[in-house]
């Protein structure tokens, strides 16, 4: 391998935080990379973020954010922004194949709060809190890896030193495989495609809506005064399911009681498969990896980015505490580590059950659901991340 160029920011001062001699390189401008990005630049570190893109951008169309999310938003100044057209919801209701509510309150209860948001809205309230906590952003910046002594190595040669590297790099992240931190990268064959669809006055408010038929099922979500998120998932074997363009009929056939919400789906949706992450650590030396490249799960809980918040703002709570980072590091992921573990295992499980059940069976699954809801103990430890998470985080602001 060549030689790399090196370079390293001079301490400076950023907006209003005067930099210390700790400068961290994030890889990724997602929504872990901004939000670690964010809170290692309020605790006083100068910053710099990597986005192979052009340009900050996020796809997608609805997104959970929970007690845990909302509390790291309120922290680093982004709640008002994220959550200024989202829908607060007061409950989650599932139904199965014969229409029967088998949830009535599902995952749900006093102590947390559920707010929908649209993705895009999120992000940039996150974007532009990184910016406004000082946060250096280059976009065409494409990282191929990094190493355990503080480098991030990107594709055009170059090297940049660094006190902390953080891959935020996705499901594939580079920076993960080069620290040596793979372990297993899991195609659950199952997966999903995402909707914007108009609302109407007559439409679902303040509730989320979930409904199964065999192994399809249909979420519908008010995510906007204007928008419904609608979610539509299926093993990756069902080929009219995830069908491009979308195939209304199948959908329809399966869920004729929301059909009206399906017929307003796009022609043109795109299929997402879901994929679960585990690894032999989060760190190694003075590098770590945070969101889908450490704790990728499916979505099925609404807490894979909720998840990823909590982590990457938790990472500069605690390397303030810690003069020696690999040491910060360290203690950072014994204390978050139980929490995802957790939540990835439910998740997965709710996928076997949701989408993987013989359709034989489906009476059985209603009734094993119906009976989980009526304990309050098997819904704490499914819902642990907003609990446990959100403690983690710190008390709520609001």
């Amino acid at each position: 391998m060549g030689r790399r160029h090196v370079s390293r920011p001079h301490p400076r001062t950023l907006g209003d935080h005067v930099s210390s001699t700790r400068h961290a390189e994030v890889a990724g401008g997602g929504l872990a990379g901004l939000t670690v990005a964010t809170a290692l630049a309020q605790h006083g570190w100068s910053v710099r973020l990597h986005e192979r893109g052009s340009e900050l951008r996020e796809i997608g169309a609805g997104i959970f954010l929970w007690e845990n999310a909302l509390r790291v938003l309120e922290r680093i100044g982004a709640y008002d922004d994220a959550v200024a057209l989202g829908d607060p919801i007061g409950s989650w209701r599932l139904f199965d194949e014969r229409g029967r509510p088998i949830q009535d309150d599902w995952m749900k209860d006093g102590a947390t709060r559920l707010i929908t948001v649209k993705r895009t809205e999120l992000h940039q309230a996150l974007a532009q809190a990184a910016r406004r906590a000082g946060v250096q952003i280059e976009t065409n910046s494409q990282v191929s890896g990094a190493t355990p002594e503080g480098h991030l190595l990107l594709e055009s040669g170059e090297s940049r030193e660094a006190d902390l590297v953080v891959g935020a790099d996705g499901v594939y992240s580079s920076v993960r495989r080069s620290l040596g931190l793979d372990l297993v990268v899991r195609d659950l064959e199952d997966g999903c495609m995402r909707h914007l669809v108009p609302r109407r006055p007559t439409d679902v408010a303040g509730e989320a809506l979930e409904y199964w038929n065999g192994g399809r099922r249909v979420g519908i979500v008010p995510v906007t005064p204007d928008q419904v998120y609608i979610y539509t998932c299926c093993p990756a074997k069902d080929l009219a399911g995830r069908a491009q363009p979308f195939d209304h009929a199948a959908w329809g056939d399966s869920f004729r009681d929301v059909r009206h919400y399906i017929d307003r789906i796009p022609d043109q949706s795109r299929w997402a498969a879901f994929h679960d992450v585990r690894t032999h650590s989060w760190v190694n030396g003075r590098g770590a990896i945070v969101g889908d490249a450490a704790t990728a799960m499916a979505p099925n809980l609404g807490q894979a980015a909720c998840v990823a918040m909590v982590n990457g703002f938790s990472m500069a709570s605690v390397l303030a505490q810690h003069d020696d980072i690999a040491a910060g590091l360290r203690a950072w992921e014994q204390r978050q580590r139980g929490v995802s573990d957790a939540t990835q295992k439910y998740s997965r499980l709710y996928g076997k059950v949701g989408t993987r059940w013989p359709r034989p069976l489906a009476d059985a699954r209603s009734a094993l659901v119906w009976l989980a809801g009526r304990s309050e103990s098997w819904q704490h430890r499914v819902n642990v991340a907003a609990h446990a998470g959100a403690d983690l985080v710190g008390p709520r602001s609001r």
